[in-house]
């Protein structure tokens, strides 16, 4: 095999054997030896229009890092990466790397194992880091909810020597990431990654709820300067169907939280997930793992191919025993006392909608039953807004997130910002812009101009945003 025939074949992700890793929650993927990492990153071509940077949204330099890691610059490489990324040891588990759908490799054979360069990068490098915080502000601002949106905030206000609180309505930090099963993501990825804010004035407060023991006004009321609502998207969507209340009945969020969190959870022999994302994967397999002998399956209403979880998430999953049933929607579930079992509506596929995406649509009188004794609602989420105000004005995001009305995320009340975002690295990205937007706003109000992020390393003058050859961002909201 030539150079220049090797370019297109990956360096393989080492893999726990699906026989072995269902019985546990053991790590699925592990890291790169160094050597793998260094003979990985030589792939990249190092495009003088970095499309990866673009396609991510935090504009984390992925171009450089990687550059860095095939000269076995590791420290450097580690350092570059949290530069821009305080979450990056949690990142680089579960982001859904949208960097590598826009490699230019992808459309020549397969992308760089980006998201695994930025695993090896912190594991190899020195990534004992710690964020310097700018002289102190002497302003309060609130954060309400201790997710990936508000934890960026936090990282983005402390940078600027702001005092910051998060209220956190969970008893551990980490928002719907706490949701997110250990076989992807251990639970010591945050903790490692919060130890670098330790020189901020960052205090938590947990086990308090907005909305029934505090609102946004009245932080405002208590002297807060401005106050950040993060709360994210965390309430059940149900499909309004007959039987929905049965006993045997779960929400996919709660679930997946009381498994990682250790609390019983019980589940039948006959376990069927309802809903095609990353939620209703992780509900899947979270199941085939602490349910031994039962028979575990998933039903959506449109294909494989227009399912909206991650191709690497329905990969790892095919082979770990699951039933997968597409173009199933679902009707009403039957049972007297207990669920047993779901009616489901025929579906096939029509013309693109005005997305591009497939479009689906009922074949007429055919329908399906699926037996089954437990039933895990995964078809979506919407934010809990109980005792907020409707003065505020918030608005709701793609996918149930509250945000504010104008431009900048401030919403009717004046000091009083939201955002949200549809994965861990977008809602990041949300936290960024919302901080970003309140520095000005209080900047505005004290008559002080208003400064880029300064160096997290306190090393000089700020670090650029994007790195050479940068255009314009290439995601979404």
């Amino acid at each position: 095999m030539t150079d220049a025939e090797s370019r297109y074949l990956r360096i393989e992700v080492p893999e726990e054997h699906p026989e072995s890793r269902v019985h546990d929650f053991r790590e699925v993927l592990h890291s790169y030896t160094r050597e793998e990492a260094m003979l990985e990153a030589q792939r990249c071509l190092q495009c003088a229009l970095p499309f990866c940077v673009e396609a991510c949204p935090i504009t984390q330099d992925c171009r450089g890092y990687i550059g860095l890691i095939a000269d076995g610059q590791f420290d450097e490489a580690a350092h570059l990466t949290l530069r821009e990324n305080p979450l990056a040891t949690s990142l680089c588990k579960v982001c859904y790397h949208y960097c590598e759908d826009a490699c230019i490799m992808r459309g020549r054979g397969i992308p760089i194992a980006i998201r695994h360069l930025k695993r090896a990068a912190l594991e190899f490098g020195d990534s004992s880091l710690e964020y310097i915080p700018s002289a102190p502000r002497h302003e309060r601002i609130a954060v309400i909810g201790a997710g990936p949106a508000g934890l960026m905030a936090a990282w983005e206000l402390g940078l600027r020597g702001y005092s910051v609180t998060i209220f956190e309505k969970q008893r551990a930090v980490g928002g719907q990431a706490g949701a997110i099963p250990h076989y992807r993501m251990p639970n010591h990825e945050l903790l490692i990654d919060l130890q670098r804010f330790r020189n901020f004035d960052l205090t938590f407060v947990e086990g308090r709820i907005a909305g029934r023991d505090f609102t946004p006004e009245s932080l405002l009321a208590e002297g807060y300067k401005a106050v950040f609502v993060a709360i994210g998207a965390s309430k059940a969507s149900y499909p309004g169907i007959p039987g929905e209340d049965l006993p045997g009945v779960l929400p996919a969020l709660d679930y997946l939280y009381d498994v990682n969190q250790g609390r019983p959870v019980v589940l039948g022999k006959k376990i069927l997930v309802v809903g095609g994302g990353d939620v209703a994967v992780d509900a899947v397999r979270t199941a085939r793992r602490i349910s031994p002998g039962a028979t575990v399956a998933m039903a959506y209403r449109r294909t494989r191919g227009e399912s909206p979880a991650g191709e690497e998430e329905i990969r790892e999953t095919e082979p770990e025993g699951v039933e997968f049933h597409w173009l199933l929607a679902p009707l009403k579930i039957l049972g007297e006392g207990h669920v047993d079992g779901m009616v489901f509506q025929q579906m096939e596929l029509a013309a693109p909608d005005s997305s591009g995406r497939r479009a689906v649509r009922p074949v007429p009188g055919v329908t399906t039953t699926i037996e089954c004794d437990t039933i895990i609602l995964a078809i979506g989420e919407k934010a809990d807004l109980t005792g907020f105000s409707p003065e505020l004005g918030l608005q709701i995001g793609t996918k149930g997130w509250p945000e504010g009305g104008r431009p900048d995320y401030m919403t009717n009340v004046d000091g009083v910002f939201a955002a949200g975002g549809r994965s861990v690295v977008h809602a990041m990205a949300a936290g960024t812009k919302a901080a970003e937007a309140m520095d000005a706003y209080l900047c505005r109000k004290e008559g002080r101009p208003v400064a880029p992020r300064p160096d997290p390393f306190g090393e000089g003058t700020p670090p650029p945003r994007a790195p050479e050859g940068y255009s314009s961002p290439v995601w979404k909201p």
